[in-house]
C-alpha cells in the first residue's frame, strides 16, 4: 500500500541507514507544540536566559525577560525562529537551540470498523532527546522521511507479536488496540490516518493510507507510523468477514485473545462461554455441551454496531465449515439459543400441566397414609 498520498515520500524498509554525520542535525518540523510539552531552551553563552520550560494550559511559554509568549500550534523550528526575533530587543545575534525533554498525552479519534470507536488520549514513553541519540534508531528524523511525518517515532525494541509497547511515542497499533481491537469485518489493509498541518506547511490537513496488515503479517513496521496529538485513524469495513485476518490479529495483542457469548436452551451446560478470536457457532455449543437430542432450529442474535438486530433461525449442522450461514463466526456480545423441537415442547407442556395435579395427590398420598 502506498504510502506517497498528497505529496507524501514513503520510508522503504530497504533504504540504507544515513551516515552518523548527516543525522547529527535533528530537524523538527512536523510535531505540533501545546500544553503539556516541555522544552530545554539554551541562549549560547547566556545561561541566565537558558533553562527547561513548559508550555502552560493556556498555550504560553513563560520565559526570562520575554514573559508570558503564545506558543501553541507552533513547530519547535517556528518556536526557534520566533524566539530569535524576540530576543533580538535584548542580545546581539541571539543563537537559540531548543530541544523537546518531555512530549504531552496525544488525544486521537480512532474510527471505522473497531470494537469501540472514539476519541483516546494515548502516552508514550517519556525520554529526552539524549536518550533517543544514545538508542539503536535508524529513523531519519529530518522533513519528509516518512508519510505524515512519522520521523521522531523511534523504537528501542520490537516485541513479539507485532506489540508496539516498547515504542517511544504512541502508534497506530496503540490506537488501534485502545479501541479494543478490531472486529471480523475491519480490512487492516485500508486504514487511514488524517493530520493537521502546520502552518509553516499551508495549514490543513492531509491523510495517508496504510496497509497496517503487512505489520501483523510480515512485520513491516513502515505502516506503523507516530500519531501526533489530534490525529484521526480510520479502519475500513469488508463487506465479508476476514477470518484469517482476525485468527492472525488474535495472536497479537491487538486485539483481545478472547470473545465471550452466551448460549442458552437445548445445550447440557447454558450460560456464558469463552471463547478465541475467531471462533464459530459450532465451537460454542460443543463448549455448551452440545444441542440435546430432541432440539429444534437454532437461533442467533446479534446487536449491530449501526443499532439494528441481526437474527437468524437455521437447522444446527455440526458439520457447516466455518462463516457459512449455518455457522457465522461470532463477536464479543453474541448470544445463541437452540430452541425446543416440536416433541420436547410437547413434553414440556405435559409436564407443566401435570406438575400441579401430582403436587395435590403426593400431598394427598401423604396424608392419607399417615391415617
Amino acid at each position: 500500500m502506498a504510502l506517497a498520498v498528497l505529496g507524501l515520500q514513503p520510508c522503504l524498509a530497504n533504504t540504507p541507514t544515513p551516515a552518523a554525520a548527516s543525522r547529527s542535525r535533528v530537524v523538527y518540523d512536523s510535531y505540533i507544540l501545546g500544553p503539556g510539552d516541555t522544552l530545554q531552551i539554551e541562549l549560547l553563552d547566556i545561561p541566565e536566559l537558558s533553562g527547561t520550560v513548559s508550555i502552560g494550559p493556556d498555550g504560553t511559554l513563560y520565559l526570562p525577560r520575554l514573559r508570558a509568549l503564545f506558543v501553541e500550534g507552533l513547530t519547535v523550528e517556528e518556536l526557534r525562529y520566533f524566539l530569535t526575533e524576540q530576543f533580538k530587543r535584548y542580545v546581539r545575534q541571539p543563537e537559540i537551540y531548543i530541544r523537546p525533554v518531555g512530549f504531552r498525552p496525544i488525544r486521537i479519534y480512532v474510527g471505522g470498523e473497531v470494537k469501540r470507536p472514539g476519541y483516546y488520549t494515548l502516552s508514550g514513553v517519556q525520554s529526552n532527546m539524549e536518550d533517543l541519540s544514545d538508542s539503536n534508531t535508524t529513523a531519519d528524523v529530518s522533513s519528509g522521511s516518512t508519510a505524515l511525518g512519522q520521523g521522531l517515532t523511534t523504537r528501542r525494541s520490537s516485541s513479539a507479536g507485532g506489540s508496539s509497547s516498547a515504542t517511544l511515542f504512541p502508534t497506530v497499533f496503540d490506537a488501534i488496540r485502545t479501541a479494543q481491537g478490531i472486529t471480523p469485518y475491519s480490512n487492516l489493509a485500508e486504514v487511514q490516518v488524517t493530520r493537521r498541518q502546520p502552518v509553516s506547511a499551508g495549514g490543513g490537513k492531509i491523510r495517508t493510507q496504510l496497509n497496517f496488515l503487512s505489520l501483523i503479517t510480515e512485520g513491516d513496521e513502515s505502516q506503523n507510523i507516530r500519531l501526533f496529538d489530534g490525529d484521526v485513524v480510520s479502519v475500513a469495513k469488508s463487506p465479508v468477514v476476514l477470518r484469517e485476518q482476525l485468527l492472525k490479529a488474535g495472536q497479537t495483542n491487538l486485539s483481545p485473545q478472547f470473545i465471550q457469548v452466551y448460549v442458552s436452551g437445548r445445550v447440557k451446560t447454558p450460560g456464558g462461554i469463552t471463547l478465541p478470536q475467531a471462533s464459530a457457532l459450532n465451537q460454542a455449543l460443543n463448549l455448551a455441551g452440545g444441542p440435546s437430542l430432541l432440539r429444534g432450529k437454532v437461533e442467533f442474535i446479534r446487536f449491530t454496531r449501526e443499532g439494528e438486530l441481526d437474527r437468524r433461525l437455521f437447522t444446527y449442522n455440526p458439520n457447516a465449515a466455518s462463516d457459512s450461514a449455518a455457522n457465522p463466526i461470532l463477536m464479543a456480545g453474541d448470544i445463541i439459543r437452540v430452541q425446543d423441537s416440536a416433541l420436547s415442547a410437547s413434553i414440556s407442556v405435559m409436564n407443566e400441566l401435570a406438575g400441579p395435579f401430582v403436587g395435590i395427590y403426593s400431598v394427598y398420598s401423604l396424608f392419607g397414609g399417615a391415617r
